[in-house]
C-alpha cells in the first residue's frame, strides 16, 4: 500500500512539474509575443513619422526647383529617383513624378458641363491605347453634374442605382484616379492600361511637353500622329523644350494646339516613399501642388498610406 502511494505521489509530482514547466514556457512565449508586438508597433509608429519626412523632402526639392527656374523637364533633381537613404535602424526610398505630364481627366468637365475639345482629346488617347472610345462618354457622364447620359456609352444614375450594391453618380471631378473603378467599363484591365497616361488634378490643367509621354501628345495635339509624337520626345531627350514657341516650332505642319492647353511647367506633383525599419514597411503617396505656394512651399493636396 506504501509502495503504491509511494508512486502515486512520484507521478502526481512529475504531473505538477510538467505542468508548471508548461504554464512558464506559455508565459514566456506569451511575453515574447507582446515584446514583438510592442517592438513591431513602435516600428511601424517611426516608419510613419519617416514616410512624413520623406514627403517633406519632397516639398523641399520642388520648392527650391521652383526659385531656381520657370521650366521642367525630366533632367532636373527631383525627377531622379532618390537612392536608398539610410536612417535609424532601416531604409527610405523615394521618387517625384509630374503629373501634368499625364492627361488630366477632370479637364473633360468645366463648370459641371462636359468640354468638347477635351472630351476629343480623351477619345483619341482611348484608341492610341487601344481601349474603346465610349469610355471617355461615361467618365465625363460620371464627372458632368446634370442627370443626362451621353447618347454614346453615357451612363449615370439610373445605371449605378441598378446594381448590387447600388450608388449613385460623383457629379463632381475626381479627387484621384483610383475612383475609376467606380465608373462603368473601367475595369482592372482598363486601369492598368490608362494608369501610366491619366491622372486626376483640381481644375483644368495644361500638358506639361517636357514630360509627357508620345501617347498623351498625340491625343492632345490636333493633327500630330502617334510616329511624329514619338520623333518629339526623342528631340527633347537630347534637349528639353525652353518654352512652347519651342516647342509649336518643331510640330508638323499639319500640326494645331491650344496655347493654353500646353505647358513647359508644372505645379502638380506626386511623392512616392517607400520606408523600411527593422522588420515594418509602410509605403505612402502625397499629390504636392505648387499653385498657390507664395513662398515656393508646394501644398499637400492629399496622402495616403498604402
Amino acid at each position: 500500500m506504501r509502495a503504491t502511494q509511494r508512486g502515486v505521489a512520484i507521478v502526481l509530482a512529475i504531473s505538477v512539474v510538467a505542468m508548471a514547466t508548461m504554464v512558464a514556457t506559455a508565459i514566456m512565449v506569451s511575453q515574447s509575443t507582446w515584446a514583438r508586438q510592442l517592438e513591431l508597433t513602435a516600428e511601424h509608429i517611426q516608419a510613419r513619422a519617416v514616410l512624413q519626412a520623406g514627403a517633406d523632402w519632397a516639398r523641399a526639392v520642388l520648392s527650391d526647383d521652383k526659385r531656381l527656374s520657370n521650366v521642367d523637364h525630366l533632367g532636373e533633381p527631383w525627377a531622379l529617383r532618390l537612392p536608398a537613404m539610410p536612417v535609424e535602424n532601416g531604409e527610405l526610398l523615394g521618387q517625384i513624378e509630374d503629373q501634368q505630364g499625364a492627361f488630366n481627366v477632370n479637364n473633360l468637365v468645366s463648370d459641371g458641363k462636359i468640354n468638347p475639345a477635351q472630351l476629343e482629346r480623351f477619345r483619341r488617347l482611348l484608341s492610341i491605347l487601344g481601349l474603346p472610345t465610349p469610355l471617355a462618354y461615361t467618365l465625363a457622364d460620371w464627372i458632368d453634374t446634370d442627370g443626362q447620359p451621353q447618347p454614346q456609352g453615357g451612363a449615370e444614375d439610373a445605371y449605378y442605382l441598378a446594381l448590387d450594391p447600388p450608388y449613385l453618380t460623383a457629379n463632381r471631378p475626381l479627387i484621384d484616379v483610383a475612383e475609376l473603378a467606380l465608373v462603368a467599363g473601367f475595369d482592372d484591365s482598363v486601369r492598368a492600361r490608362l494608369r501610366p497616361y491619366v491622372t486626376a488634378l483640381p481644375g483644368t490643367t495644361s500638358v506639361n511637353v517636357n514630360t509627357a509621354s508620345a501617347e498623351v501628345l498625340a491625343a492632345v495635339i490636333d493633327g500630330l500622329d502617334f510616329g511624329n509624337a514619338q520623333a518629339l520626345v526623342a528631340q527633347r531627350d537630347r534637349a528639353y523644350f525652353r518654352d512652347t514657341g519651342d516647342f509649336t516650332k518643331r510640330l508638323p505642319r499639319d500640326a494645331v494646339v491650344a496655347a493654353d492647353s500646353i505647358s513647359v511647367s508644372s505645379d502638380y506633383f506626386v511623392a512616392s516613399l517607400r520606408v523600411t525599419i527593422g522588420g515594418a514597411q509602410a509605403r505612402g503617396r502625397a499629390l504636392l501642388s505648387r499653385v498657390t505656394s507664395g513662398n515656393n512651399w508646394p501644398a499637400v493636396v492629399w496622402r495616403k498610406y498604402l
